[in-house]
């Protein structure tokens, strides 16, 4: 996992090196049959709606039915709850929560310090991910700072396809391809399924944690950056291991990887509501 940045950041500014994280981590090298060729990006992917946390980074998120009016949503990982780590099996919902956002523009520059009234979703079961409901709707931050939310597309990524991960935290940019995805991805205490596995170039480190993973051809988030293997060990924590559909383990040292959000949109209702039992919701559920 991209660590919770505390001391991560300050060795990293000590040091100038980029420290491993503890669930959002170091570097993915390769593998499938070749490397992807990737078209030349067909929009433009910047810092704008991207956001900094005390220990992560994250965005402002939408669905494809979202309205000017909601209620505007942050999506950052699970393990950067301000509550701690989920426990496996735990999921959170509509709990209380003040926790402010710094969000940035095009130039990755601060416009603004936004707030939540709530921890709208958040778990590490099945996947990695955090969703906060803020005091201030996406018209009102379009509106005051010219900023748009960033849309969650509804379809789930497409291997090879060309993505850049945006870390608000450090206001860097990786670019890369979806390499693959492991149908387990255990780390620890935490199993997640159907996650993206980057091709090297995306050598996250710690505090791109809850980076928003997004589509060069198409500018929507497709996942949220979350960990990668740091030493080599085998589904230690920092250490996630594939685990196949027939139980087979593979570790590959320095690969990183992310959590699809495609099965968020659905549970997302009118006003940005989290509704669980919406058709076509399969996150995990309390």
């Amino acid at each position: 996992m991209n660590k919770p940045l505390a001391a991560v950041a300050l060795a990293l500014l000590l040091t100038g090196a980029a420290a491993a994280p503890a669930m959002a981590s170091t570097s993915a090298s390769d593998t499938a049959a070749g490397t992807p060729t990737a078209a030349a990006p067909a929009v433009a992917v910047t810092y704008a709606g991207t956001v900094a946390l005390s220990n992560c980074s994250g965005s402002v998120v939408r669905t494809p039915n979202s309205q000017p009016g909601d209620p505007a949503l942050v999506l950052s990982n699970g393990h950067c709850l301000e509550t701690g780590f989920p426990a496996a099996g735990q999921v959170l919902v509509n709990r209380a929560s003040s926790r402010t956002f710094s969000l940035l523009n095009a130039a990755g520059s601060k416009v603004a310090t936004l707030r939540a009234n709530k921890i709208a979703y958040g778990t590490m079961t099945d996947t990695d991910v955090s969703l906060y409901q803020l005091t201030t709707t996406y018209a009102q931050i379009q509106s005051q700072y010219g900023i748009a939310a960033l849309t969650l597309n509804d379809a789930r990524p497409a291997q090879g396809s060309s993505i850049k991960v945006v870390s608000g935290y450090w206001k860097r940019t990786y670019s890369c391809n979806v390499d693959g995805f492991a149908y387990r991805l255990k780390e620890g205490a935490w199993t997640w399924k159907d996650s993206v596995r980057y091709t090297s170039s995306c050598n996250t480190i710690g505090g791109t944690s809850g980076s928003p993973v997004i589509d060069t051809t198409t500018g929507k988030v497709v996942a949220v950056n979350n960990t990668g293997n740091e030493d080599g060990q085998r589904c230690t924590d920092n250490n996630p291991c594939e685990v196949d559909a027939n139980g087979n383990v593979t570790v590959r040292r320095g690969i990183n990887y992310a959590q699809q959000t495609y099965t968020l949109v659905p549970c997302i209702g009118p006003g940005s509501q989290i509704d669980l039992s919406r058709p076509g919701c399969t996150v995990p559920k309390p």
